[in-house]
């Protein structure tokens, strides 16, 4: 127990529903009142259904895992699998139903970031306020006022209400407080989606600061993939209350994104993709096929084979094709032009081959898009759809790439050579 610094033990969390769930004393009586003479509830919405009071919901089930001190743990799953439950019940915010949570150190929570702070009160006012919620004493906040306001950037504005805060603002000077207090335990919850973008790559930096440096634990959930990847020395993935998966930041990754009809198929229908509002479909996607395969897995080196079909309207017009490579965790590795597509009124056909050499062992998913564009650069969208999945895995022309996802990512580039 003296290295760890979170202990969940067999912890289950059970809700009953629609237990209690007026918004005042007097609606809980008119809806007890209405469940007694077997009437409709008058404080339901439209559409809503009454539960039983015997329904209940399990949200965890028999949850273990445990967390050493010094490491950053991300805990990933899909809405509705238990995470923000897990945060509440090792933040003590609520108490499981069945199991034991076990905490060695102080505890800061960032559940909420900005919860407790006051409209009418000037930023510097609320600095106060919410550090005594999270626990921090005024001399702790007087040590650390100057370095938790230069964090925030928003120095100006300290002594104007918050009132008058945009919201970025507002999260900005909320995150700051909270990063800055003296705890051995840091929980977080979709915090780091704060701000501008340089608001957020400072927020992770300081928050890698705080767990290699500090040695404090963190715990972080996130649908964000590319910050977890960039963070988390290992992930937590949950399904339905359940661990499914435990070990490294990729492998987790590529458990929660998985997908098994996508990741074994070698054809794509894209006819009945939902399509983003700006294509104006005159040049529709209807498939992409790999051909002269019966897989989707490729060792690295390998060339890609893949036809995609398309529908047009007409052939008086100019038609590209580009491709963007993602990670499995949606950032984009790199993009392919495949240049100008000939067609006619009617299904189209083109055939391509893409080279692994430049990719790293991994999963991949491919956006296809069709557009245009005139010699001012505006573009016009034809149609997007994510057409491809496919998989890089070591092989014989892999044996001496060393690669470190962190930080240098999934694209290979070529050599450069001395002059």
């Amino acid at each position: 127990m003296e290295e760890l610094a979170i202990k969940v033990e067999n912890v289950s969390k059970e809700y009953r529903l629609g237990a209690i769930g007026g918004a005042t004393l007097k609606g809980e009586i008119q809806s007890g009142l209405a469940k007694l003479l077997h009437k409709e509830d008058p404080n339901l919405k439209i559409g809503e259904k009454a539960h039983g009071k015997n329904e209940r919901f399990l949200a965890l089930d028999d949850l273990s895992f445990d967390i050493k001190k010094g490491e950053t743990v991300g805990i990933l799953g899909h809405n509705g699998a238990g995470k923000s439950t897990i945060l509440k019940l090792i933040c003590r915010v609520t108490a499981p139903t069945k199991g034991n949570i076990y905490l060695n150190g102080r505890i800061t929570s960032m559940l909420e970031v900005g919860t407790g702070f006051h409209p009418e009160l000037t930023g510097r006012e609320n600095v106060y306020l919410n550090g005594a919620i999270l626990g921090m004493s005024k001399a702790e906040i007087d040590k650390k006022f100057d370095e938790i306001v230069e964090f925030s950037e928003v120095g100006q504005f300290i002594d104007t209400p918050v009132k008058r805060y945009s919201s970025g603002m507002k999260v900005k000077l909320a995150f700051s407080v909270a990063s800055h207090l003296d705890s051995e335990i840091l929980i977080m919850d979709e915090v780091l989606a704060v701000g501008d973008i340089n608001f957020q790559n400072k927020c992770i930096n300081r928050m890698n600061k705080v767990a290699e440096k500090d040695g404090r634990t963190v715990v972080y959930v996130s649908h964000n993939m590319a910050t977890v990847k960039s963070l988390c020395q290992r992930c937590i993935v949950l399904g339905h209350g359940k661990k499914i998966f435990e070990g490294s930041t990729e492998e987790a990754i590529a458990v929660y994104m998985q997908n098994d009809e996508m990741d074994n198929a070698v054809f794509f229908d894209t006819s009945k993709a939902k399509r983003h509002p700006k294509c104006n479909k005159r040049h529709l996607l209807q498939n992409l096929h790999l051909y002269e395969t019966e897989t989707n897995k490729f060792s690295y080196g390998d060339v890609v084979p893949f036809r995609i079909e398309w529908n047009s309207e007409n052939d008086d017009e100019r038609l590209l094709m580009k491709m963007v490579i993602n990670g499995i965790d949606t950032t984009p590795v790199g993009v392919i032009f495949g240049g100008e597509l000939e067609h006619k009124k009617g299904v189209n056909t083109a055939e391509y081959k893409l080279d692994t050499s430049y990719l790293v062992p991994g999963k991949y998913t491919v956006d296809v898009i069709l557009y245009d564009q005139d010699q001012a650069g505006s573009v016009m969208f034809y149609d997007r759809a994510t057409a491809l999945r496919f998989d890089v895995e070591h092989g014989d022309k892999s044996e001496n790439l060393k690669h470190w996802f962190k930080d240098w990512g999934n694209a290979v580039l070529p050599c450069i050579e001395r002059i």
